[in-house]
């Protein structure tokens, strides 16, 4: 017992960042339920919150890696806002012009469209970083303009439609109740599996083992707010179909990140980008490798957007960089590079989504929105640059 609690205060300590910004939400989500009497919590603002937060979410998972390696992107928003709009223009003035009678075919071959193109423009982009070793921040603020240009040139400055029945349930459906407990069921089975074969591995590798009863615990905790999320949502229409697609992508970028020669290397790229080379890491395959995997999220996170919004608008990914960033910074990563994890960046687009969502319940001034998220990034920010250096 002793042994137990002496590492669980060692955890506490090691991890005292991410401890602290589950705390934050937590605290966030208490005031705005105790200033609306109940109704922030009540289970179709819940729906409504964790729908809304879906399209930045997406972004803010690629860019953690992104960030990680040391580097940045500006451009992500206006992708996902191109992919939308090239989405929609596909669905509305060709594809539904050539196959009206086969919406299945439509769809599909409108999301495959998207996410090539969110993957070859950020391929580009990586390409030019790596390669031609030109700083990120200059490239992708480069393609943030020349992506504002390509939604005016697509739109012509018009509206386009993309509320195809099909289509729309992509980031409008919602699962049964039925099928979203047994989907909550899978969910917690994978997770103590997981647990247990993690222990395994590190027990097979010669790793420091977690007390049993602690992952235990933390699997048990996690499986509880899954049971309460479904049983929240389903008083209200059941699972969000994008919150389902989001937990599934953030599940094998996790994956991938901690589990893959590209995630194992754009953590060693951050963490010492001089150690990395001299130890034979590539490190311009593997920052190339990051940028294609964002331009990929871009596609799905823009192909969600059109979905949600039904439109693709000349006004759309305005600003979602800006909130994927700050969901990453807030989330634990290190705006040093060499430290964040999915998990976190998932956790700080909660938060973002929380102080909209509250602020706007509470008929705050937008004005008065931008600055206290300002202040709170800042905070962020200063939080992990005094803890890293106090390491």
């Amino acid at each position: 017992m002793g042994d137990t609690i002496t590492y669980l205060k060692k955890q506490i300590k090691e991890n005292i960042q991410t401890y602290a910004i589950i705390l934050a939400m937590a605290f966030v989500w208490v005031l705005f339920s105790f200033l609306t009497e109940g109704r922030y919590i009540g289970s179709q603002n819940i729906s409504n919150l964790f729908r809304q937060m879906t399209v930045t979410s997406f972004l803010a998972v690629g860019m953690v890696l992104v960030i990680v390696t040391g580097n940045i992107d500006l451009s992500v928003g206006k992708l996902a806002g191109f992919v939308s709009v090239i989405v929609a223009k596909f669905q509305a003035d060709i594809w539904f012009d050539f196959m009206p009678d086969n919406p299945i075919l439509t769809t599909i071959l409108s999301v495959l469209i998207g996410i090539g193109v969110g993957t070859i423009f950020e391929m580009i982009q990586g390409y030019v970083i790596s390669y031609f070793r030109i700083p990120s921040f200059i490239v992708t603020l480069g393609g943030m303009w020349i992506l504002a240009g390509g939604i005016l040139v697509v739109t012509q400055g018009k509206t386009i439609p993309a509320n195809q029945p099909l289509f729309s349930f992509i980031a409008q459906g919602y699962l049964s109740q039925t099928v979203g407990w047994v989907a909550a069921g899978i969910v917690i089975v994978l997770l103590f599996l997981a647990m247990f074969q993690n222990r395994r591995n590190k027990v097979k590798y010669g790793f420091s083992v977690t007390p049993l009863v602690l992952d235990v615990l933390k699997t048990i905790f996690l499986s509880a707010l899954i049971a309460v999320y479904v049983y929240t949502v389903n008083k209200y229409n059941g699972v969000q179909i994008p919150v389902l697609l989001l937990a599934i992508t953030a599940v094998v970028v996790s994956y991938v990140s901690t589990n893959t020669p590209v995630g194992r290397y754009a953590y060693a790229i951050g963490g010492n980008r001089e150690a990395a080379r001299l130890s034979g890491v590539n490190i311009q395959k593997n920052v190339f490798k990051v940028f294609a995997l964002m331009g990929l999220l871009c596609g799905i996170s823009g192909v969600v957007l059109a979905s949600y919004v039904g439109y693709g608008t000349i006004a759309a990914g305005s600003g979602y960089e800006l909130d994927a960033i700050a969901s990453c910074f807030l989330g634990g990563t290190s705006a040093m590079g060499g430290a964040g994890t999915i998990f976190g960046a998932i956790v700080g687009s909660l938060i973002m989504a929380s102080l909209t969502s509250g602020l706007q319940m509470l008929n705050v001034p937008a004005a008065w929105q931008y600055v206290l998220k300002g202040i709170i990034l800042i905070m962020a920010v200063y939080v992990d640059v005094y803890m890293k250096k106090n390491r």
